[in-house]
């Protein structure tokens, strides 16, 4: 194995295979709710706190993983997450009763808040920018491809072997990845002496759980006063967080502002907000349209999203090439533009009694989307990026990329509830209303989809093949044997 050591083919394989289980069970989870419900005796509430526990973890932590990978070394931080996270999923399977489950699957958040950041802070070390959209291609395949594919899978173990193996199954891809890790993963330093941010962490620590536990609990507890008083400490806190930040941006600061300095890196780092959203938006309503409308098993209705997740997957490495080639900005604009007309095209189709083959155009069209969007966006966002502020960038890209999945369950979550009552109390069959409620809720994520597109005109494109690189994006160099830390 000593000659796929540092080889960044090697490590994007062993990267991917991490990135892959932690996105994963942000999706899978969410097919086996009726039988997690009947095995542990749970009560429903209990059954959402074991989905949105995780979440919220991962929601918190990412910023200080990513500034953590910077100083600490990406490899260590994410061979750490590997461990945690198949530990704690071999406590999810093993769980006795639902408090155990929450508690485990609040560790799993933990484990895949250490490893995310570092997978694209490695991906920008050890690609060289010629390169680096068509790593960044396969990575996000397979971010889409995760999240995704969750229905799916989940509804195929659920119903076969049953919902202990959606947790189950990380055991052995996260053993190889771990091993993996310390074969081919360089351990890259930048060899000077750090400060860690501690009070910038318990800040930012405490603005985002007060932002994500209200964002995601808001409905179940009828956006009452505590709620709103949670949000405000939020928002306070970040406005705290920041001047904080300012103060501290020649000691190493848990949020680099330089980042920002990068028009790409600012407008995509909103946009991959924008995107999430809208993916939780379709996913989300169409996903319980098919079970709850169409009487689809938690298998089929996943089968039924499966073209989108096979076209993004075949699509996505070769418009990471392709932006390598021509820039990223038309083709993120081609994709939104795609993605909202697939979302478009499903909302029309769908019907009280549609037939399940009738959305398979459209899923392919949404699928078309997805992969035209992932690699660019990512590229795009990372390509200027100093390498060793990598972890820092994916930590808050990360972030952003997660509390947009929050905002979008939780305002697409509040229209469907609200809506559907107000169809039914309309005197409407359940179908009906939902169909009508489906067609409201729709017009957030295209809507957003959209405004994303425009926005992709404030894109810089890169340089073309050939063009002079910045020197900020050159790749840094691993530590050979006995060096302690890498060359920057």
């Amino acid at each position: 194995m000593r000659r796929w050591h540092a080889n960044p083919w090697a490590v994007l394989v062993t990267l991917s295979l991490g990135f892959f289980m932690t996105l994963l069970d942000l999706t899978i989870v969410n097919i086996a709710i009726p039988q997690m419900i009947d095995g542990l005796g749970a009560s429903l509430d209990q059954t959402l706190w074991v989905v949105s526990g995780y979440a919220l973890v991962l929601a918190v932590l990412l910023i200080t993983a990513g500034r953590l990978g910077d100083l600490r070394g990406p490899r260590n931080l994410f061979a750490m997450g590997l461990a945690v996270f198949t530990l704690a999923s071999i406590a999810c399977g093993l769980a006795p009763n639902a408090a155990a489950l929450i508690g485990a699957r609040a560790v799993q958040g933990v484990g895949a808040a250490l490893l995310i950041p570092q997978t694209m802070a490695l991906i920008v070390s050890v690609f060289p920018p010629a390169r680096r959209g068509t790593a960044m291609g396969i990575w996000g395949t397979v971010a889409g491809l995760a999240t995704l594919s969750g229905p799916t899978l989940g509804g195929l173990l659920v119903s076969t072997v049953g919902w202990r193996w959606i947790f189950l199954v990380n055991v052995p891809i996260g053993l190889v990845a771990l091993v993996l890790t310390f074969l081919v993963v360089p351990d890259i330093r930048s060899g000077r002496g750090h400060r860690f941010d501690v009070t910038g962490v318990l800040i930012a620590t405490a603005a985002l759980f007060s932002l994500a536990f209200g964002l995601q609990e808001g409905e179940r507890y009828h956006w009452g006063t505590g709620i709103w008083a949670l949000l405000a400490a939020g928002a306070a806190l970040v406005v705290i967080f920041l001047r904080h930040q300012r103060r501290h941006q020649d000691r190493e600061p848990l949020v680099p502002f330089s980042l920002f300095h990068d028009r790409n890196f600012s407008v995509l780092t909103v946009l991959v907000g924008v995107v999430s959203m809208a993916m939780v938006g379709l996913v989300l309503p169409f996903n319980l349209y098919l079970q709850s409308v169409l009487h689809l098993s938690a298998a089929k209705a996943g089968l039924v999203l499966a073209p989108s997740s096979v076209v993004s997957m075949v699509v996505g490495p070769f418009a990471g090439r392709l932006s390598d080639r021509i820039g990223g900005k038309y083709l993120l604009m081609a994709g939104l533009v795609m993605y909202a007309a697939g979302m478009f095209s499903i909302v029309l189709i769908a019907g009280p009694t549609s037939p399940w083959y009738a959305f398979i155009p459209a899923t392919v069209v949404t699928g078309l989307g997805v992969g035209c969007v992932i690699a660019p966006m990512s590229t795009e966002a990372m390509r200027n990026v100093d390498p060793r502020l990598a972890g820092a960038a994916s930590g808050v890209n990360n972030t952003i990329r997660q509390i947009g999945s929050v905002v979008g369950a939780a305002i697409v979550g509040g229209l469907l509830q609200n809506r559907l009552a107000a169809e039914l109390h309309a005197g409407r069959t359940y179908a009906d209303a939902f169909v009508a409620t489906l067609h409201v809720t729709a017009a957030l994520p295209i809507a957003a989809v959209l405004a994303g597109a425009l926005g992709c005109l404030l894109v810089r494109d890169h340089p073309r093949a050939g063009s002079a690189v910045p020197a900020s994006a050159a790749p840094v160099t691993a530590a050979g044997p006995g060096s302690g830390h890498a060359r920057v």
